[in-house]
């Protein structure tokens, strides 16, 4: 990961069931090569709260960005995208919709994934993902302590982020990267495809359940680095 004539700081943004520490394994790697890394913690509440928490991490860094959105985190960046700091986007297995596009509306013409059956609604339009949807829909090539983690440390989800439309998508502007995960079980990996392929992004692809960044987190810090250098 050379740091030569690159983009020296990383924004990561999370996804829906998940916190910051879904990034747990990969900023040390990226630190280790001389990265600034700003983990976001998305409310998880709205998309426009989110998109705010991630431009006030974007207003805080002293120089370009790559901006990395994980699963719901792609439609974030998708918006926060636009920020005149942001040189490029990697989407990790992440929603990668266009202006007035919801993450329902995109997923329609693809197969449901078994993950998606494991979400359990609660009070107020809030959502949880079950201990065995995280085990078999979400993480399933994590060890049983990793899974537990990610039980625990789950915030609540808002129905609503999943109807949330981007109001500019960012990607049209920014040269973008896309890790596709084969076995995800959260996002149709069919869907994952095509949406790298619409946006015209840089692909890889990994075999690796949705948390690619935690079952293959020297891929993704690859990835980023390379974002990072090819970015203009």
């Amino acid at each position: 990961m050379s740091q030569a004539s690159q983009v020296k700081n990383i924004v990561l943004v999370h996804g829906a069931f998940a916190d910051g520490s879904s990034w747990s394994k990969v900023i040390p790697l990226l630190q280790a090569n001389g990265f600034k890394v700003t983990s976001v913690q998305n409310h998880l509440t709205s998309f426009n709260d989110d998109v705010a928490s991630t431009k006030r991490a974007l207003a805080a860094q002293d120089g370009p960005v790559i901006l990395v959105g994980h699963s719901y985190g792609g439609v974030v960046i998708t918006e926060a995208g636009n920020d005149p700091k942001v040189a490029g986007l990697v989407y990790v297995a992440a929603f990668a919709p266009d202006a007035g596009q919801s993450i329902v509306e995109i997923s329609k013409d693809f197969p449901k994934p078994i993950g998606l059956d494991k979400v359990v609604p609660q009070q107020d339009g809030f959502l949880l993902l079950s201990a065995d949807g995280v085990a078999t829909g979400f993480a399933q090539d994590l060890s049983k302590e990793e899974q537990a983690l990610i039980t625990s440390v789950q915030p609540q989800t808002h129905g609503s982020i999943f109807v949330a439309q981007p109001t500019q998508a960012a990607w049209h502007s920014k040269p973008s990267w896309y890790i596709v995960a084969t076995e995800d079980n959260m996002i149709a990996p069919e869907q994952e495809v095509s949406m790298a392929k619409q946006i015209n992004a840089a692909t890889t692809t990994l075999p690796s359940s949705h948390v690619v960044m935690l079952s293959h987190p020297k891929e993704v810090a690859l990835i980023i680095a390379d974002a990072a250098a090819g970015a203009k």
